[in-house]
């Protein structure tokens, strides 16, 4: 019975939903093989591909992938395959069912002899783009009985190595054991031994055994750049406590300038580092916590006398890790400090330079007012000489018009330098104090405007 809901879906109500189910486990059966690449392919590339797995997919005669897929999982004739594109990585699980090997004598094979990988078409296998980060081989058998010993020689055979690590997984279900090494095949080695797994719990096994290799391999990416930066922090942070220490001896404003172009330079080489370094440490933490989610979904039980697989990681991968994560906090703290002793030394400049900027103003202050002082000296004596000028051009304008032929008394002309001098001293005093008004006027506006 379908039926429909009398209200409108959110556009991603679909996608979303689907999310949950977009990369689902493989069903595997008893005697099962497979083979696991992970490809460090960056984050450009999933349309070449998608276009190769699509050119497999067609060569079989199965559905390709659709257009802007990450996952596809197809029956390939005697094989199947799983696809799984990721932000960096990408991962391809091969699977074959044991009855499609032919062994010669059939209770008498070699383990690993024969893989999954040996019906993928090698030419096609040469086109794939990336570098080869994690290759796994897996074989899946029939465990004997509950009461058998586990051969650890007979494991050290299989496996090529004798520092392995297995459990009892699955609630009991299984029994497992891995290698983490590349053997002279290039590939590590899984072996599963299936007591009463279902088809999807194999899946659902196999998938987690692969992951925590590629996300343990994945995770230890960011040990080297731990090793290489941390012998730099160690200088940086050396550098850092002398420039520090000089502090306290250096009181010339010019030699603090010269520790703050320091403390500059010191600040620009940690931003280096953290730029070339933050994702992959985060990353590096991002993939460990991966691992060890994956550990604890296996439900590990202890086989006597092996290390479990969640042992192995704490004495291995987990120091490694711990490597990353410590060198990513030397290099935040690192960067706080530079940053605190940088605030610190430019407030010591900036109090020296605010210091010397009043200095300066006081003595600007002292020099205007002596200016001031002698701007009025200078206006009094051309109030003067104007006057003295002035006065002159009134008695000849007087003498003048005596000449011109006007009975002009000759008292008057004795007094009029005299009775000019009050009168043109005034005028001048007058006119020099409006210019004076209108050119303070002026310099106001123009100050309130730049405010």
């Amino acid at each position: 019975m379908s039926y429909a809901l009398p209200l409108s879906d959110h556009p991603l109500r679909q996608e979303l939903s689907a999310e949950v189910h977009a990369r689902p486990y493989m069903h595997l059966s008893k005697n099962e093989r497979a083979s696991h690449l992970a490809l460090l392919t960056g984050e450009h590339g999933a349309d070449e591909e998608r276009a190769l797995v699509a050119e497999l997919c067609r060569k079989h005669g199965q559905p390709a992938p659709a257009e802007g897929s990450n996952f596809h999982a197809v029956e390939l004739g005697d094989y199947r395959l799983r696809w799984e594109r990721h932000t960096e990585f990408t991962s391809y699980s091969f699977f074959a069912r044991g009855e499609v090997f032919s062994y010669g004598q059939a209770d008498d094979r070699e383990r690993f002899a024969h893989t999954a990988m040996d019906f993928v078409p090698s030419d096609w296998l040469s086109r794939l783009p990336g570098q080869v980060l994690v290759g796994i081989h897996m074989e899946m058998e029939d465990d004997p009985g509950e009461g058998e010993e586990v051969d650890a020689d007979e494991l050290e055979r299989i496996l090529e190595i004798q520092n392995f690590a297995g459990s009892a997984v699955s609630g009991g279900a299984a029994r497992a054991w891995m290698n983490f090494t590349i053997n002279s095949d290039g590939f590590g080695r899984i072996l599963v031994r299936d007591r009463h797994l279902r088809p999807r719990q194999a899946g659902r096994l196999v998938q987690r055994l692969f992951e925590i290799e590629t996300y343990r391999m994945l995770s230890l990416l960011g040990l080297p750049l731990a090793r290489r930066h941390g012998a730099e922090l160690t200088e940086l942070g050396n550098s850092l406590m002398d420039i520090t220490a000089e502090f306290a001896r250096c009181d010339a404003l010019e030699s603090e300038q010269a520790l703050l172009a320091q403390l500059t330079d010191l600040s620009s080489e940690i931003e280096r580092i953290a730029a070339a370094t933050n994702f992959r440490f985060g990353a590096t933490r991002a993939y460990y916590e991966l691992v060890r989610r994956r550990i604890t979904e296996l439900r590990e039980e202890r086989i006597e006398g092996i290390q479990t697989i969640g042992e192995f990681m704490d004495r291995r991968l987990a120091p490694a890790a711990n490597t990353c994560v410590a060198v990513s906090d030397r290099l935040d703290t690192l960067s706080k400090r530079v940053a605190r002793a940088s605030q610190l030394l430019r407030t010591r400049v900036d109090i020296k330079l605010e210091g010397q900027n009043r200095n300066l103003l006081e003595t600007m202050s002292r020099r205007a007012k002596l200016q001031l002082l002698l701007q009025e000296t200078v206006e009094s004596l051309s109030v003067a000489a104007i006057t003295y000028y002035g006065v002159g051009l009134v008695s000849y304008a007087a003498e003048s018009l005596k000449a011109s032929g006007l009975d002009v008394p000759g008292s008057f002309l004795d007094m009029t330098p005299g009775l000019a001098i009050p009168v043109v001293a005034g005028l001048v005093w007058f006119g020099m104090r409006r210019v004076r008004h209108l050119i303070g006027r002026e310099v106001k506006d123009e100050m309130a405007q730049e405010d």
